[in-house]
């Protein structure tokens, strides 16, 4: 099954585009392009979190959202598998 997994987003690349976020603790390089345009301020993003999903960051929730999705998905037992995806998938930032 594939998940939105919440992170923070931490940095905008140049060009905009591309950013990093940490998705508990492991940091990966997204492409914004549905949550942040370049003609917005970085800080219009960095700090925020969004569900993230095959390399997209899809939406922006805020913080409270984050994290009881996170405990959701702990319970459920699903976390640790998309964990090990991402971990998997090679394109650290």
């Amino acid at each position: 099954m594939c998940l939105g997994i919440p992170g923070q987003i931490i940095e905008v690349k140049e060009g905009g585009q591309f950013g990093v976020a940490s998705i508990l603790g492991v940091k990966r390089e997204v492409n914004l392009s549905c949550v942040y345009t370049p003609d917005q301020p970085e800080a219009a993003v960095i700090g925020s979190w969004a569900l993230i999903h095959v390399g997209f960051a899809m939406s922006l929730i805020d913080e409270d959202e984050a994290q009881r999705t996170l405990e959701i998905l702990k319970e459920i037992g699903e976390l640790q598998e998309e964990m090990d995806a991402i971990a998997q998938s090679g394109s650290r930032a």
